[in-house]
């Protein structure tokens, strides 16, 4: 579906990609992971061509990105991303806002089946009930689904999710993910998505590509991927890797300077 070769891209004359060759298969949940400042968000920018490649190509089902019109990448790629402002619009029309990549020329409002697909992707989303609320007097897990109805609105092939889950609770992060899953499981969406969160990305994601120091440093599934020695290499902390008893995926822990200490010194 997607295809980084060489990708090498950065802001201006700083470059935070270098050498990036990733390939996402249709259908896939397809994990990003990696450090502050290590590339994630430039990587999504670059495919969605809002960053320019200095070097390297992006392919999406294999045509060259270059090529294609902003219009057709918009009704392939939807973007979810992590910065959430508050709109004084309602829930609907945000959504509708999805819409406007199938907008002929000269058209500046909704028409045809547009409002049918808004209801849909509301529904999907569980925030029907919310179409008439204002954006801006919403929760951030309900901005968060309404900003996911809005991709799902372009009717895209692949969705693409910023840290969708920062700032929520574990309920909405959990519950976030699930519907991502179901939409990933049941509709054929392919998913990318950048994850802070190890055990989220290990739970949910079938390949996880790690990101450090503008490269891909390890990609695979979670168990080949989130190993204590390749974590500590990358993120420079002390873990402890073991296995959720019930799903089998690697589970990360965290070991505070306090305990490493006392343990040190009782060993």
């Amino acid at each position: 579906m997607i295809e980084l070769r060489g990708l090498t891209c950065g802001y201006g004359d700083k470059i935070v990609l270098r050498d990036i060759d990733l390939s996402i298969r249709k259908g896939q949940f397809f994990g990003i992971i990696g450090p502050n400042g290590s590339g994630k968000t430039t990587m999504l920018k670059a495919i969605t061509r809002l960053v320019k490649a200095a070097a390297g190509d992006v392919f999406l089902e294999g045509v060259d990105m270059k090529r294609l019109h902003v219009n057709d990448i918009a009704r392939s790629l939807a973007v979810v991303s992590q910065n959430m402002p508050t709109l004084p619009m309602t829930v609907k029309e945000f959504v509708l806002l999805g819409r406007i990549p199938y907008y002929k020329r000269f058209q500046f409002f909704e028409g045809g089946n547009d409002g049918f697909i808004a209801n849909k992707a509301m529904e999907l989303t569980g925030i029907a009930h919310l179409k008439d609320a204002l954006m801006s007097e919403m929760s951030s897990g309900e901005v968060q689904l309404a900003f996911i109805a809005r991709g799902l609105a372009q009717e895209p092939k692949v969705l693409l999710l910023d840290e969708p889950t920062s700032h929520l609770d574990i309920t909405h992060q959990v519950g976030i993910l699930d519907l991502v899953r179901r939409l990933n499981r049941q509709a054929g969406l392919t998913v990318v998505i950048i994850l802070h969160d190890l055990n989220l990305a290990s739970e949910y994601c079938d390949t996880i590509a790690l990101i450090g120091d503008g490269r891909v440093r390890k990609c695979g599934p979670p168990a080949d991927v989130l190993d204590y020695q390749t974590i500590e290499e990358v993120y420079k902390t002390v873990v402890i890797v073991r296995e959720n008893p019930l799903s089998g995926k690697p589970f990360v822990l965290i070991v505070p300077e306090e305990v490493k200490e006392k343990w040190q010194k009782g060993s």
